[in-house]
């Protein structure tokens, strides 16, 4: 996931995309800008799942054009128009099973000293997150 985002946050349409929907926002509100990509993501992305039994992960710049995809999917979008215009950002993986297996990937971008999780597959706010995983890892792109 990190290698697609390094690769992505360079693509054109994934920042143009990213400028398109920050471009009407006040210069330099970094916390608006994030939960304007944020929502893209939750709202216009459908949450869709894997082939059954086989894990995939897309491309960014595939999300975009067929609008669905799995958390990885949402998270690595999500990331790279974050990263696109600047955003710091980090995957999250969590999971509830046995310790050490991941179920479930969230972003989080950093404002200032804070790192705000996005989990784009819920309908909720920035800011939200699953609750009391028995794994958890962190990884920085």
């Amino acid at each position: 996931m990190q290698d697609l985002v390094a690769r992505f946050k360079r693509n054109g349409q994934v920042r143009q995309t990213a400028l398109d929907l920050v471009g009407a926002l006040r210069p330099k509100d970094w916390a608006a800008e994030v939960r304007a990509l944020f929502a893209f993501v939750r709202d216009h992305v459908r949450y869709t799942r894997d082939v059954r039994g086989i894990e995939t992960l897309q491309t960014p710049q595939a999300t975009l054009e067929i609008e669905q995809g799995d958390c990885d999917d949402k998270s690595t979008l999500l990331a790279s128009l974050l990263e696109s215009i600047g955003h710091p950002t980090r995957f999250v993986a969590i999971g509830y099973g046995k310790p050490g297996e991941f179920q479930h990937v969230y972003v989080e971008s950093r404002i200032g000293a804070r790192w705000l999780p996005l989990d784009a597959t819920m309908e909720v706010e920035a800011g939200w997150q699953p609750r009391a995983p028995l794994s958890r890892l962190v990884a920085h792109n």
